[in-house]
C-alpha cells in the first residue's frame, strides 16, 4: 500500500519518540490534538522525510524497494516545497536560487524557483504554533522545485541568499500534490493512493 499524508508541524517523519524530544511522532496521529481518524496502518514506514519543523505531503508504504525508487537521484522525481522567508526575494536572490546555491559542504543543482501567487499561499490552514510575526520585518512566498533532497537543503538555500525560512511546506512529489489530493487544508490527515494517483509520484 502507498499512504499520502499532510504531515502537520511538530512531528517527526517516523513512529517511534525521540529521547527528551517535545515533538510528537507518526503514531500520534489521530489523537488529541491532530484531527481525530484512524491511526496509520502497521507496517508502513516513511519514504524520505520531512524535519519535525516542516510540514506537508509525506509518503509512507509497506512496500519493499519503494524508498529506493523514489528517493534515488538517478530517478529524478521532483518535490516541490512553497517557502515563507523573511523579507521579499528580488531578482537578484531568485537568480541565485535558480542556479544552485553553493553550500559550504555542498554546491546544489539548479532548481525551479519562482514568487508565490497571494492566492496560493492565502490557501494554506494557519500554522500551530503561528509564525512569529515581526512589523519591521515583512515576510513573502515563493515556491522552490528541487530534485535533491539533502538535510535541511531548501533552509540552508534560502538563507544563503539571505532569506531565512520561517515556514516550509512540500506539497508535490512528481505530479502527486496535496491540493489534487484534496489534503491542503488538512493537516494530520492521510489517504490511501488509488493507481492514478500512485502512477502521479512516479511521473516525471
Amino acid at each position: 500500500m502507498l499512504l499520502a499524508l499532510h504531515k502537520p508541524y511538530g512531528v517527526l517523519s517516523q513512529f517511534t519518540p525521540e529521547p527528551g524530544s517535545a515533538w510528537k511522532t507518526l503514531a500520534d496521529l489521530g489523537k488529541p490534538p491532530f484531527p481525530a481518524g484512524p491511526t496509520l496502518p502497521p507496517g508502513v514506514y516513511p519514504l524520505g522525510r520531512l524535519d519535525a519543523d516542516s510540514e506537508g505531503l509525506l509518503l509512507l508504504s509497506d512496500e519493499p524497494g519503494l524508498n529506493t525508487r523514489l528517493l534515488d537521484p538517478r530517478h529524478a522525481h521532483e518535490r516541490e516545497y512553497w517557502v515563507q522567508v523573511e523579507r521579499v526575494l528580488g531578482p537578484e536572490a531568485f537568480a541565485r536560487l535558480a542556479a544552485g546555491v553553493r553550500l559550504p559542504d555542498h554546491a546544489c543543482a539548479p532548481v525551479q524557483a519562482r514568487a508565490l501567487a497571494g492566492a496560493e499561499s492565502a490557501s494554506l490552514p494557519p500554522r500551530d504554533p503561528p509564525v512569529r510575526f515581526r512589523k519591521t520585518v515583512p515576510d513573502s512566498w515563493l515556491s522552490l522545485a528541487l530534485h535533491e533532497g539533502k538535510n535541511r537543503q531548501v533552509r540552508r538555500m534560502t538563507a544563503a541568499v539571505g532569506h531565512p525560512t520561517l515556514r516550509l511546506l512540500r506539497v508535490r512529489i512528481g505530479r502527486l500534490t496535496l491540493t489534487g489530493l484534496g489534503l491542503l487544508d488538512s493537516p494530520g490527515v492521510w489517504k490511501t493512493l488509488d493507481a492514478d494517483a500512485r502512477a502521479a509520484v512516479f511521473a516525471r
